[in-house]
């Protein structure tokens, strides 16, 4: 999977490319070597807006890449390039990984890879795609969907958040914390999470949660309270959830819930310990409830997790 191909043509969005490219093509610090190989594929010179991007190979070098990324597509209304089509087609066969970020769902539908899986695009456009091809379960709530080697992104942001679930995969989630860093943004949001911000970042250093996120992250294995929060935050109880809701979009005990599953995820990446003692850790309390948010969040128990990321990761 190391060397990941962008794929771009005309009418293709800019920004999606270039999240991509920041993710899997930049040089951060912190990250296994070799990181990621990363190539520009077109037919040929290709204009984006008011740039013009030199491809390093053709379309036919497509089958040959790991991972092959079909950012956003700017007019749904016009079917996408036949040569692309059969492009992303054979690197399928070939066994590559296809990875799709905004309306680049529809180049992906129409080579036939999203037929009876479950798929998303940009909220804007999941009617169109819907409609365009029913053999497509389109859903239009989330972030992103993967299916293992067919992934698909929602909007912008989402992109990226998509490009950071494919370094989890791929590297755990230390190393994808770390790409989030290097980008000053929140670590990878779940798929499913519509518009959830994990951990959110305050734009400001004043801001009233700045100091109390950290702070409570450092004590997950804890017994933590809203009235424990509000206390350390020198706020009332609804003060603090009015804060809370502004700048992570849920309640303060959801967002702790999300924290203390995301530290179960990197426990069960990195360590040996046990579900009891992850759960212990995490401030779950009990193996029981761990699992029961654990799935609930993620869509699959603890061991499970375990056992499919050392597969994917040796």
């Amino acid at each position: 999977m190391s060397a990941v191909a962008l794929v771009v043509t005309e009418g293709m969005l800019p920004l999606e490319l270039s999240l991509a490219q920041e993710v899997f093509g930049a040089d951060i610090n912190g990250v296994p070597e070799p990181w990621y190989r990363v190539s520009v594929h077109a037919a040929g010179p290709v204009r984006i807006g008011r740039f013009q991007v030199l491809p390093d190979a053709g379309l036919d070098q497509l089958p040959y890449a790991g991972t092959v990324i079909v950012p956003g597509w700017a007019d749904v209304d016009e079917a996408p390039p036949a040569a692309l089509v059969e492009a992303v087609r054979a690197a399928h066969r070939a066994g590559a990984r296809i990875v799709s970020l905004c309306t680049g769902a529809f180049v992906l539908a129409a080579a036939g890879l999203l037929d009876g899986h479950r798929a998303t695009t940009h909220w804007a456009h999941t009617d169109t795609l819907a409609a365009r091809h029913p053999g497509i379960e389109v859903d239009p709530d989330v972030l992103y969907v993967d299916n293992g080697q067919v992934l698909t992104s929602a909007g912008k942001a989402a992109a990226l958040d998509l490009c950071l679930h494919l370094v989890r995969r791929d590297h755990g989630s230390a190393v994808a914390n770390t790409v989030a860093r290097n980008l000053v943004v929140p670590p990878h949001r779940a798929g499913g999470q519509a518009q959830f911000v994990a951990a959110p970042v305050p734009a400001r250093d004043d801001h009233p949660l700045a100091e109390l996120l950290p702070w409570a992250l450092e004590r997950l294995d804890q017994p933590l309270t809203v009235e424990d929060l509000a206390r350390r935050a020198h706020l009332s109880t609804r003060q603090l959830g009015r804060h809370f809701r502004a700048a992570t979009g849920t309640t303060p005990l959801r967002w702790l819930l999300t924290q203390r599953v995301r530290r179960a995820q990197e426990l069960l990446e990195t360590t040996g310990e046990s579900v009891d003692a992850i759960a212990v850790a995490t401030g779950l309390g009990t193996a029981t409830t761990l699992r029961r948010h654990f799935h609930r969040t993620l869509g699959v128990p603890p061991d499970t997790y375990r056992r499919t990321f050392r597969a994917t990761t040796r």
